[in-house]
This record gives structure tokens, C-alpha cells and sequence, in this order.
């Protein structure tokens, strides 16, 4: 599995100023929406429920939420670049920055926890997640994250 099988380059997006967790989750379904013709309520609403299980900020900036819906057909991924980091209630305490989401099937099982694995690996080198701060351009940021997992797949 590679991150260039689950994100779109459309389902790349840097936001200015996002005020609050829920409003990024609003952020994510307008975006899962328009890029994957996916109902936005329902991914909102599957975020916020995932979410309150427990905050799915994993520290160092980075934040993975994620969710499962009944409605779709394979793992997706949305990837959002904050210029203001966001408090998130985040492992360590540290506001985050980076965002990468992942909508998957509610049967999805092994694929969802192989994704989110990925996506993991990928955002725990320090030197990807300084190229995606250093970088704004959505197209860029598409580039750097599907690069990297194909290079460490290879």
C-alpha cells in the first residue's frame, strides 16, 4: 500500500487560520466532499464520534484522525497543512500542524490499520514533515508525501 492508492492530489489543502478541533472536522468533510463525493455530515459526525474515544493527536505537531463510514468502498486519505498550529489535545501536549485523515469502510479491518500504519511511518521522519512545513503549495505537499512512502516501499 502506498499513500499515492489512498490520497487524492485534490485531498491536499493548506488553511490560513482553522479556530477550533471542530472546525477543522468541517474543514475535512467539505474536502472529503469535494474530493470524494462523500456526504460532509457524515464524515464530520464519524470524525467527532472517533474523536471522542480519545484525541487522535499523536504528538510532534502531527494529528491522524480518523473514521470508519458504511458508505465507502475503500481506504481514502485527506491531508491538511495548518499556517496556525491548532491545540488539539495532542499526546505531548504541542499544538499540531500537520493533519492527515483517513475514511475508511466500516468492514475495512486489516486495510484501515495498514493505512494508518503508513501514513504513521510516513509523518514520524522528521525530515518529510519539515519539508511539508516549509512547503504551502498543495501540489508540492501531494508530491512530498507520495514520494516518500514510494521510496521507503522500494
Amino acid at each position: 500500500m502506498q499513500l499515492g492508492t489512498i490520497l487524492k492530489p485534490d485531498a491536499v489543502k493548506t488553511i490560513s487560520s482553522c479556530t477550533s478541533k471542530k472546525r477543522l472536522f468541517h474543514d475535512l468533510g467539505e474536502l472529503s466532499e469535494a474530493s470524494y463525493g462523500l456526504d460532509a455530515t457524515s464524515v464530520i459526525d464519524a470524525l467527532i464520534d472517533r474523536e471522542g474515544l480519545g484525541p487522535t493527536g499523536v504528538g510532534q505537531g502531527i494529528a491522524l484522525p480518523h473514521a470508519r463510514l458504511a458508505n465507502v468502498d475503500r481506504v481514502i486519505g485527506m491531508f491538511l497543512r495548518l499556517e496556525k498550529p491548532l491545540n488539539f489535545d495532542a499526546v505531548d501536549r504541542q499544538p499540531v500542524d500537520l493533519v492527515f485523515a483517513l475514511i475508511a469502510p466500516e468492514n475495512a479491518g486489516v486495510d484501515h490499520l495498514k493505512a494508518l500504519a503508513l501514513v504513521s511511518r510516513t509523518l514520524r521522519d522528521p525530515a518529510t514533515c519539515a519539508k511539508l512545513r516549509a512547503n504551502a503549495d498543495v501540489g508540492t505537499l501531494h508530491t512530498i508525501l507520495t514520494e516518500e512512502t514510494a521510496s521507503q516501499a522500494a
